[in-house]
């Protein structure tokens, strides 16, 4: 499916460890969904996770950052990468890889994720933050573009590249989400090789094919 190059540990799931962080975005998650989320107190989180109010703040500034948890350490474990790719690697090349070692959700995941992403559209304050979230996002990208080639992280190439892959990479979560028959690595390697190829009609085929992969 991909290269042995981005060395995916092979027990990782879609969500980390059992630590107070995951107990918090579960709880928080179910107590939205059951009762909504204006409804629901930090305090009620807290205590459905079995931690303290204090433990809570100790992981998240508020309670509508607990549905951006594994998003955002997506977007610093990218950053990561990026820093340490060869240097003689193509561009785009690095970004692809980096992404696909840094995402690591299966289709068993794709649940748990639609009603996260029922909430974030939903309701109109986390509608809101997305924008900041996903602005990080690109800017990882962006920023490591602008390094390789010297330029400004505002200038145009650096923002090209970091958009581009943010938007290649949202419609392979898209159909990802609606398919639900491989890992989102099958889609990202996808979207991402062929925007790599400049989206040229040979590479313009059929769309991933799980059993093949």
């Amino acid at each position: 499916m991909t290269d042995g190059t981005l060395a995916r540990p092979a027990n990782r799931r879609g969500r980390p460890p059992g630590t107070s962080a995951r107990e918090l975005e579960v709880a928080a998650l179910r107590l939205f969904t059951e009762q909504g989320f204006h409804e629901t107190t930090v305090d009620q989180i807290a205590a459905a996770a079995g931690v303290s109010r204090r433990t809570f703040f100790r992981y998240y500034d508020a309670k509508a950052d607990v549905l951006w948890n594994e998003f955002d350490t997506e977007v610093a474990t990218i950053r990561t990468l990026l820093a340490g790719m060869p240097p003689d690697l193509p561009v785009l090349e690095a970004v692809r890889r980096a992404v696909l070692a840094a995402n690591h959700y299966r289709a068993e995941d794709v649940p748990e994720l639609r009603t996260r992403m029922t909430l974030l559209s939903s309701v109109p304050e986390l509608a809101a933050s997305a924008a900041v979230h996903y602005d990080a996002w690109e800017r990882a990208v962006s920023a490591y573009v602008a390094r390789r080639s010297g330029q400004p992280e505002d200038s145009l190439y650096p923002l090209v590249v970091g958009r581009a892959v943010l938007a290649a990479c949202r419609a392979a979560y898209d159909r990802w989400s609606a398919r639900a028959d491989a890992d989102l690595v099958v889609y990202l390697d996808a979207a991402l090789r062929a925007l790599a190829a400049g989206l040229a009609d040979d590479v313009l085929g059929p769309e991933p094919d799980p059993v093949r992969t």
